[in-house]
């Protein structure tokens, strides 16, 4: 009777646990996000431990070091924003306004501030982050191609054109900080950015269409 008692004290405990453990990785993760955008990719992992409500055990237990990190925080980056697309793909709407939602609700996922975590020791070439590239990439092609197909694209922009210019109006300017200021600012000059991208284009633009392979290639 003891041993089943136990098995089933173990039964109930064991998944448990295993849950716990799960909230701790999540909890970690989007802390460590929250405070690499508000101070980099240098803040102390005591800070994020802090933020997350968890001992600083806890997470060395979930990661190896602040590249394992890192790579997480990425990851998981770049997992919401390829969500975000597919949900634009999914809407009900005209081509060009699921894009342009894209885009806003994508700049509110901070990707400018997050690319100095992707430049000291970032393997980009890991099978995951290749995977989740790939998932994004695909994602995004298909809104733009869909907005291309509506005409209201303009037919000489890429993939990596948006991301470019995501990246670039989501990061403060030096001295200054992300809040409600910035982000005031940040979708008014998105707006100017969409406006560039409808068709009939306004202007030639050099060079060629941007891709993520030829991101890749640059950040590499």
């Amino acid at each position: 009777m003891g041993r089943g008692k136990g098995a089933t004290l173990t039964g109930q405990r064991q998944p448990r646990m295993r849950a716990d453990a799960s909230r701790n990785r999540e909890r970690i993760i989007d802390a460590a996000r929250e405070a690499f955008v508000e101070w980099g990719p240098d803040v102390p992992l005591d800070e994020i431990a802090r933020r997350a409500g968890v001992g600083n055990a806890t997470v060395y237990r979930n990661f190896a070091d602040r590249r394992e990190l890192i790579l997480q925080v990425t990851l998981e980056s770049m997992r919401r924003i390829a969500d975000l697309a597919e949900a634009a793909l999914a809407e009900d709407t005209e081509a060009f306004e699921a894009l342009r939602g894209f885009v806003h609700r994508g700049a509110d996922e901070r990707i400018g501030s997050l690319c100095p975590l992707l430049v000291d020791g970032f393997d980009h070439a890991a099978p995951e982050v290749m995977n989740m590239r790939e998932r994004l990439d695909t994602a995004l092609e298909d809104l733009m191609a869909r907005a291309r197909a509506e005409g209201t694209l303009r037919s000489d922009v890429g993939v990596g054109d948006l991301m470019v210019a995501l990246a670039q109006l989501t990061r403060p300017l030096p001295g200054l900080e992300c809040g409600v200021g910035f982000d005031t600012y940040m979708h008014r000059h998105l707006e100017l950015f969409l406006d560039g991208l409808m068709n009939p284009a306004r202007s030639t633009l050099s060079g060629s269409a941007a891709t993520f392979e030829a991101l890749r290639q640059k950040g590499t």
